[in-house]
């Protein structure tokens, strides 16, 4: 069994280095695609995402994948703390011309990705995404079709399984289903848990109203932005689900030495943060 482990592991680690070669390819050619097809949703689409200087080394890179979608949205927003503006490298600054709006933020961590933008905007369809990986031409196609075929869902690009124990609880994060191949929650014991970096769509109206307390996320999941957009939305009754198209992370080399990633999981900080939305706001509804 070992030595067949090994060679799905070389098949697996084969084709993740061939996709990630023609990302590489795809993003040093852009703009790919000739034209982009409106989108027909009810509400404005934007794409959010935000960074950080020591990510703005391969922030390009990202910026032109987001770019460079089969469907237009109304706005891809970069937003970046105010002290971290003039850092901004001139690749980044160049794809205004493009179409990338450049704001400027209080530095609210990660959760700058979508805060400022429910602060700013009406109700959208608001589309995240992370600063430090490839997002095929049809990504964003994928989140939106779920909408059109289901309604308005948050729909992730990628999900891990939540577990619950039999009280309710969450289980630890080690024991969910990561990366699940389940598009809907099987059980009442399980919920999908979105992960941003497969970009997740959030529908207008979709979060309860204690999603821009700030007091509370800094407190309560200072590094945790999934956790609390995922409670906020299931607060809100809204279904969450995952898109039908497999997300396979590519993300640029050197780029993940700086992830919160590790952290949160072997730090146990997931659980921490966990525990403490079931303190502030109840089980996992």
């Amino acid at each position: 069994m070992r030595g067949v482990w090994r060679i799905q592991q070389w098949f697996a680690e084969r084709a993740h280095k061939r996709r990630l070669r023609e990302a590489i390819d795809a993003v040093s050619r852009f703009p790919t695609l000739a034209e982009r097809k409106p989108h027909t949703l009810d509400a404005p689409l934007i794409v959010t995402l935000t960074s950080y200087p020591l990510r703005f080394p391969t922030l390009g890179s990202t910026i032109r994948s987001l770019l460079d979608q089969t469907i237009r949205p109304d706005r891809t927003i970069l937003w970046i703390a105010e002290g971290d503006l003039a850092e901004l490298p001139p690749e980044v600054l160049s794809l205004k011309a493009f179409g990338l709006e450049i704001r400027t933020c209080a530095d609210l961590r990660s959760y700058k990705k979508l805060i400022p933008a429910l602060h700013a905007f009406g109700p959208s369809y608001f589309v995240t995404a992370d600063d430090d990986v490839y997002y095929p031409p049809h990504w964003l196609e994928g989140l939106v079709s779920q909408v059109y075929a289901h309604g308005p869902h948050v729909v992730a690009g990628r999900a891990h399984l939540l577990r619950l124990d039999a009280s309710g609880r969450a289980l630890p994060y080690l024991e969910w289903d990561l990366q699940t191949s389940h598009i809907r929650a099987p059980s009442d014991e399980t919920r999908i848990f979105p992960t941003g970096v497969g970009g997740v769509l959030y529908p207008p109206n979709g979060f309860a109203d204690a999603v821009l307390d700030e007091a509370a996320f800094m407190r309560l999941c200072p590094q945790g932005d999934d956790i609390w957009f995922f409670w906020m939305a299931r607060l809100a009754g809204t279904p969450q689900i995952q898109a039908e198209a497999r997300f396979h992370i590519l993300s640029w080399p050197q780029s993940q030495s700086v992830a919160l990633f590790h952290e949160n999981v072997y730090k146990d900080q997931n659980n921490i943060q966990i525990r403490s939305m079931e303190e502030a706001y109840g089980l996992v509804p």
